[in-house]
C-alpha cells in the first residue's frame, strides 16, 4: 500500500487525506496544532466544491445542512442593489446552489471521514526532502511515496522548496470575521460596498456538529456569518474591533447597524488579508505537491479558498490503473491545477481592487456600471462565474489531462 504524508490538518489537508484515504492509500496527516481550531467563522461551499465532494461521498452530507434563500448579490452602502440572483437560478444553471457554514462543521465532516487514527496533532515539521519522499519531525522521520504540503499561506514547505518564489504580498485591505445571534432581523445573503468598505452578511447554513449522518440541521437559522473589508496599512492594530466596524459601517443599511450592535466583540476576528501576486513555477517538487493556500493564496472576494483546496485534494488523488511514480504524475497534476487556480486568484483580486476604489466619482461609475450591465444581461451574477462555477471533477468529465496519482504501490 503506497503511503502519503500530508503536512497541515486545514480543509486542503483533511481532504486531501479522506480523497487519497479513498483511493486505497496509506495517509497521515500532520497538524503542527494539539487540536483543530479553525481559524475563521463560516466559509462558502460553492457548486464546484460540492461537485468535488461527491466524489469522496460527501456532499450530500453538505448539501443537507441548509442553502441560501431568496435573493443574494451586491448592495450599495444604502441598501440599494447592484446586482443579485436567486438559489433557484444557481440550481438551474449549475445543478447546486451555495452552502454557507461554519468551517468547524466542514472540519468535523471532514476529521470524521478521515478517521482518528490517520490524525497526528502537536507534531511540527522541521524539513521536507522532496527527492526521497521524508518528512522530518520533532517526533522522528516519516517516508513517503507522496508528501501533500497544505501547510498554509505562510508555507514553510513552499518557501523552502520554491526560495526564489516571492511568496504572498498583501492585498491593501484587512478582513474582520464574526457570528452573530440572528434575534428576528432580516437577512438575506448580500455583500455591500462602499467607499473602499466591504460588508457582508450570510444567515449560516447550520453549526459544528450539524452535518451528521442523520443531517440533522439543529439550530439552522440561528446564527449569521458577518465580515467586512476596508482598506488599511498591514499591521495595524485597532483597540476595540467592533467599535472600528461601527465607525465604518454604523450609517450603513440594516441589518448591519444591528449585527454589529449585537456582536460580541471578543469574537470579532481580524486579519490582514494576502494574496499571490506571482504564481508558483508548479505546483510540485521532486514528490511533494502542494495544496490549497500553500499552492495559490487568494483574497477571498470569489469565496473561493476553501473550494479550490478542495477541488485540489480530489484531483491529486485522482486513480488510473498502471499508473507511472508519483515524480512521473505530479507535473499532470500542476497542468491541470495551475492555470486554473491562477485564474481564480487573478480574478479574486481584481474584485478586491474594484472594492478598494474610495474616490466619489470613480465609486459612482463602478457602481452605474454594475447596475447597468445587471439590467441589460439580468443573469450577469452568475454567467460571469461560469469557468469557476461549472468545474466538474475529474471522474465526472472524463478529461485525459487529469493526474492520476497511484493506487498500488
Amino acid at each position: 500500500m503506497p503511503k502519503a504524508v500530508v503536512i497541515g490538518g486545514g480543509v486542503g489537508g483533511l481532504t486531501a487525506g479522506v480523497a487519497l484515504r479513498r483511493k486505497g492509500w496509506d495517509v497521515t496527516v500532520l497538524e503542527r496544532a494539539s487540536h483543530l481550531a479553525p481559524v475563521g467563522s463560516g466559509l462558502a461551499i460553492a457548486p464546484n466544491a460540492l461537485k468535488a465532494l461527491d466524489a469522496l461521498d460527501l456532499g450530500d452530507r453538505i448539501r443537507r445542512l441548509g442553502r441560501f434563500e431568496g435573493r443574494a448579490g451586491v448592495r450599495r452602502a444604502d441598501g440599494r442593489w447592484l446586482v443579485h440572483t436567486t438559489e433557484d437560478d444557481a440550481q438551474a444553471r449549475y445543478g447546486d446552489s451555495v452552502v454557507i457554514m461554519l468551517r468547524a462543521a466542514l472540519m468535523d465532516v471532514l476529521t470524521d471521514a478521515l478517521g482518528e487514527a490517520h490524525l497526528r496533532l502537536g507534531v511540527t515539521v522541521s524539513d521536507v526532502d522532496a527527492a526521497g519522499g521524508v518528512v522530518r519531525t520533532g517526533e522522528g522521520d516519516l517516508e513517503a511515496d507522496l508528501v501533500v504540503a497544505a501547510d498554509g499561506i505562510h508555507s514553510a514547505t513552499r518557501g523552502a522548496l520554491f526560495p526564489g518564489h516571492p511568496g504572498p504580498v498583501y492585498s491593501g485591505v484587512t478582513a474582520w470575521r464574526g457570528l452573530v445571534p440572528r434575534a428576528d432581523l432580516p437577512i438575506q445573503s448580500t455583500e455591500s460596498w462602499g467607499k473602499g468598505l466591504v460588508f457582508g452578511v450570510h444567515l449560516l447554513a447550520g453549526n459544528a456538529g450539524d452535518a451528521g449522518e442523520a443531517g440533522d440541521a439543529g439550530d439552522i437559522g440561528d446564527t449569521v456569518y458577518v465580515y467586512a473589508t476596508d482598506v488599511s496599512p498591514a499591521g495595524a492594530v485597532h483597540g476595540d474591533e467592533r467599535e472600528e466596524l461601527l465607525r465604518r459601517f454604523g450609517d450603513w443599511h440594516e441589518p448591519i447597524p444591528s449585527l454589529l450592535r449585537a456582536a460580541d466583540p471578543a469574537k470579532i476576528i481580524r486579519n490582514d488579508i494576502f494574496s499571490f501576486g506571482t504564481p508558483l513555477p508548479a505546483l510540485h517538487s521532486g514528490r511533494v505537491a502542494f495544496a490549497g493556500d500553500a499552492a495559490h493564496p487568494m483574497t477571498p472576494n470569489l469565496g473561493q479558498g476553501a473550494c479550490q483546496a478542495i477541488e485540489d485534494a480530489v484531483v491529486l488523488a485522482f486513480p488510473a490503473g498502471g499508473s507511472p511514480a508519483v515524480e512521473d504524475v505530479l507535473p499532470a497534476y500542476t497542468a491541470a491545477r495551475l492555470d486554473r487556480t491562477w485564474k481564480i486568484v487573478r480574478q479574486s483580486m481584481t474584485i478586491c481592487r474594484l472594492t478598494r476604489v474610495r474616490h466619489p466619482l470613480a465609486v459612482r461609475l463602478r457602481d452605474l456600471g454594475m447596475s447597468t450591465a445587471a439590467r441589460l444581461s439580468p443573469d450577469l451574477m452568475l454567467r460571469s462565474m461560469n469557468d469557476v462555477l461549472g468545474w466538474r471533477p475529474p471522474a465526472a468529465t472524463g478529461r485525459t489531462s487529469t493526474p492520476s496519482i497511484p493506487s498500488d504501490g
